[in-house]
């Protein structure tokens, strides 16, 4: 992810060139590579450093000592991760970041932004760490929303109900019927609250009824 595309993420809305340069200088970037399944923030532990995917993804868990799995989020290339943790330092996380795939993060210590406001800085003025906040609140607010998405799926009773609210969710969010999802079969199954048996079984059923077609990842729902 080069600069351009990097002042393009919704974090740095409404900053100018210059004082881009200057978020970045006070919010400390470093940067490293992880493999898939590497663990990238842990449960139990605190951060004052928020991620942006600059390459590949990462799924956030929830993962309790009896082995049990949910994956509460999924979180691409130029999207943020635990930056409500890092803003409430020294709040303990509940929940692990994981590498989906080979991926690339960049981390900044947003906690220079609570420290600095309402002083002057020459080097990080109001109006800067006021815009920063103000981003922060919006993305904030678009992630609960996404979590909320996820209570209503998983709250439908049935197999077939928690499939067809997820599926008909991301057909609507991708403006057509045929799509791919980022999630295997292991993940939605994680995603979904559910048995991956009993969601491959019900997967079946549904390809069987006429409801929908996949191959892998990708589905397309079917009229009926």
């Amino acid at each position: 992810m080069d600069k351009i595309e990097l002042m393009n993420n919704p974090l740095f809305n409404n900053l100018t060139d210059t004082n881009f340069k200057k978020a970045m200088t006070i919010l400390n970037p470093t940067s490293k590579k992880y493999h898939k399944g590497t663990i990238i923030l842990r449960a139990g532990e605190t951060t004052t450093k928020l991620g942006i995917v600059l390459s590949g993804s990462v799924n956030i868990e929830s993962n309790d000592i009896w082995g049990n799995r949910s994956i509460l989020n999924h979180i691409n290339k130029g999207q943020l991760f635990a930056e409500v943790y890092a803003l409430l330092n020294p709040e303990i996380m509940l929940v692990d970041v994981i590498a989906n795939t080979d991926c690339e993060i960049l981390f900044l210590d947003i906690s220079k932004l609570l420290s600095i406001t309402g002083t002057t800085n020459s080097n990080f003025n109001k109006q800067i760490t006021n815009t920063l906040l103000n981003n922060l609140l919006t993305i904030t607010a678009r992630k609960n929303l996404q979590l909320s998405k996820r209570s209503f799926h998983t709250a439908k009773k049935t197999i077939r109900s928690r499939v067809m609210s997820y599926l008909n969710s991301v057909s609507l969010q991708a403006g057509t019927n045929d799509f791919s999802i980022p999630y295997n079969r292991q993940q939605l199954a994680d995603y979904l609250n559910l048995e991956r048996t009993a969601l491959s079984k019900e997967l079946g059923k549904m390809k069987k009824d006429g409801l929908i077609s996949f191959h892998k990842n990708h589905f397309k729902i079917l009229d009926t």
